[in-house]
Order: structure tokens, then C-alpha cells, then sequence
């Protein structure tokens, strides 16, 4: 468990006195040991020792599914994803995030050797505090995902997170968060001319082995 009581995290160490960490978000309805298996692929991949901290979501009734108890970083209440959105919801999910990152940080982590990842709703996590954040981290991923709070996004950017490369993934048959809202996104921070890389895989709301290793080799450039 993490040092923050209020978070409950599993965290992964892929060797001692690991130099660099991921905070990995996990999707809707999930848990933190969701992306756990993930870690050995991508040590396999010649990662350095990296500690990787995968927090667990609180527990809240989710709308969209008949106000049914789940992990979740926010409220869901219509599909269209940007109607009706849980801004506040995503503000203390946001604030959660950021406490973690300070952890991480107390730790001895340097906020350049600190990557935060996130697919579904914990990707729309990761650039919701990726982009705000007033440390400049090594970079975001984004996995099957769309960016919350555009309509605050230009007011709360923290200038120096334009410079911070992206890596965005997203399933050309996704039914759950369409490709449109990834692309969106991604054509939304490229207006800002900020270095995205953005890759498309037949399949549905999931990843890919193709796409496990595009994120080794993201994480190697970053970290």
C-alpha cells in the first residue's frame, strides 16, 4: 500500500531502487491490479527499475448504470461522455492524483522521472492532471480516452506542460469511448503544438500487444 491513506494503490517494483515511476489509472468498474500484468511485459522490454503505483478508484454509484456501486474517478450520466459531466467529480479525482504525484515526489522521485498513464476514464484522469499539474512530469499516456473539461482547459494549463510528450492509443472499433473523442483530443493538444504520437489498432475498448509495445518504448524515451 502507498503512503497516503486516502489512496489505496498497488505498487510494482520492477527492481531495487527503482529510478523512475508510472502512476497507471485504471478504466471504469475496474481496479488498480487491472494494468498489474502489463508490468512484466514491459519489464521484458528492458525497462529501467521503475516503480509502478496503480491506484484503486473510490467506490461511487455510476449513473450511466443505473446508479450501480463501482470503482469509478467520476460519475458517468450520459453516453455522449461531455454532456452532463461530472466536473466535480473530476476535480477530486484530479486532486487524488495530485496528492499521489506529491507522494511520489516525498519519495524522491523527480517530477521529470514521473509518467502518468490512464486508459478509459483513468486516461481522461491522466490528461485532466497531466495538462494542470504545476510539476512538469515526464510524460502522459492516454489509452482509449477523450479530454475532460475542455471548456476550462485553456484558463488552467500549465504552460510548461505543452512540452511534455503524449503518447495516445486508441481502438478504431472502440463502442465505449469512439475514436472521434481520442481523435478530438489529440487534434486539440496538437493546435497547441504539443509532441503527441497517436496510434489507431483494430480493436474494440481494450489493448493490444502492438500497443504494450509502443508504451515500452514510449517509457524508455521519457524515462
Amino acid at each position: 500500500m502507498d503512503s497516503n491513506p486516502n489512496i489505496e494503490c498497488v505498487v510494482v517494483e520492477t527492481g531495487p531502487k527503482p529510478t523512475a515511476c508510472v502512476i497507471w489509472l485504471h478504466g471504469l468498474g475496474a481496479d488498480g491490479y487491472d494494468f498489474v500484468p502489463i508490468v512484466k511485459e514491459l519489464e521484458q522490454m528492458g525497462l529501467p527499475s521503475t516503480r509502478f503505483v496503480f491506484p484503486h478508484a473510490p467506490k461511487i454509484p455510476v449513473s450511466i448504470n443505473g446508479g450501480y456501486v463501482m470503482r469509478a474517478w467520476y460519475d458517468i450520466k450520459n453516453v455522449d461522455l461531455q454532456r452532463q459531466e461530472d466536473e466535480g467529480g473530476i476535480r477530486q479525482s484530479q486532486a487524488t492524483v495530485e496528492r499521489l504525484i506529491n507522494d511520489q515526489i516525498a519519495l524522491g522521485f523527480t517530477p521529470e522521472k514521473i509518467v502518468l498513464a490512464g486508459f478509459s476514464q483513468g486516461g481522461a484522469i491522466a490528461y485532466q492532471v497531466g495538462l494542470r499539474t504545476t510539476h512538469k512530469l515526464a510524460g502522459l499516456i492516454a489509452l482509449s480516452t477523450y479530454l475532460p473539461c475542455e471548456n476550462t482547459l485553456d484558463s488552467e494549463l500549465n504552460p510548461d506542460s505543452l512540452s511534455i510528450p503524449v503518447l495516445a492509443a486508441h481502438g478504431e472499433q472502440d463502442n465505449i469511448v469512439l475514436i472521434e473523442r481520442g481523435e478530438k483530443a489529440v487534434k486539440l493538444l496538437q493546435s497547441k503544438d504539443m509532441d503527441i504520437q497517436w496510434h489507431t489498432y483494430p480493436m474494440a475498448h481494450s489493448v493490444c500487444g502492438e500497443e504494450v509495445v509502443e508504451i515500452a518504448n514510449f517509457l524508455k524515451c521519457v524515462l
